[in-house]
């Protein structure tokens, strides 16, 4: 709120929170779809789940279990079993941890980086094209809004 702005009746904002959350939805179900299709354009056989899986590799490198798991906010046991998966289709594979030979490090292969590189390309395009009459600025202001959106997620304590 700006200095010039009044406060917001209660029922004005409950109703701008379930118009929000109502969109909400709707874009979560339309990138969920997106998702499915960037998923299988990195390997015909991926899971849609395992894409930021990929992209926390792509993003950090090589990452133990434990620490991949935190990464996605998923529990280890899918992790793993999403890792055993992508390693057989050949788009990441496991080492032995320099710091710990006991554990493991998992990081994309290089085909998983290219296949991964290739997907997102292919999504940046579709983006590029269904906003292509968007100005900049409001490309930019969503840009912020989702940002300031994923921070407040992080107050979520579940």
């Amino acid at each position: 709120m700006t200095d010039h702005e009044a406060p917001a009746a209660p029922e004005d904002r409950a109703l701008a929170i379930q118009d929000m959350e109502e969109q909400l939805s709707l874009l979560w179900r339309r990138a969920r779809a997106n998702g499915n299709r960037v998923a299988r354009q990195v390997h015909p056989e991926m899971e849609p789940g395992a894409y930021g899986l990929l992209k926390a590799l792509q993003r950090r490198g090589s990452l133990r279990l434990t620490d991949l798991a935190a990464e996605i906010g998923v529990g280890k046991p899918s992790v793993s079993r999403q890792v055993t998966l992508l390693e057989k289709l050949g788009v990441v594979q496991k080492a032995p941890d320099p710091e710990d030979g006991r554990a493991q490090t998992i990081s994309l292969t290089e085909a998983g980086s290219r296949q991964l590189a290739s997907a997102q390309a292919a999504r940046r395009d579709v983006f590029t094209d269904l906003l292509a009459d968007w100005p900049v600025d409001d490309l930019a202001q969503l840009a912020d809004l989702l940002r300031r959106l994923n921070l407040a997620y992080l107050k979520d304590p579940l």
